[in-house]
């Protein structure tokens, strides 16, 4: 798993239980806590970009080490010819 995954799952219960809180403050006409749902919502959303772009560097750097691994390997082999 990447090192963005932690904060896809966390981003994913703050969505959810800000959904929870929105629609509870709507429901009861509590607009603060409609108002609380909404921004634990977009704090969901933000951390489940920012595990996206975690594992976007990981998956990068995993692609630039096979790289380097097979220009190596490549380098090896032709120096036992």
């Amino acid at each position: 798993m990447g090192h963005g995954t932690d904060d896809k799952l966390k981003g994913l219960k703050d969505k959810a239980v800000g959904k929870a809180k929105e629609a509870y403050g709507d429901a009861t006409n509590d607009r603060s806590k409609e108002a609380e749902g909404k921004l634990q919502q977009g704090r969901g959303e933000a951390r489940d970009k920012m595990g996206d772009a975690k594992n976007a560097v990981d998956d990068g750097i995993d692609n630039l080490q096979r790289k380097a691994d097979n220009k190596l390997d490549d380098m090896d082999r032709d120096n036992r010819r």
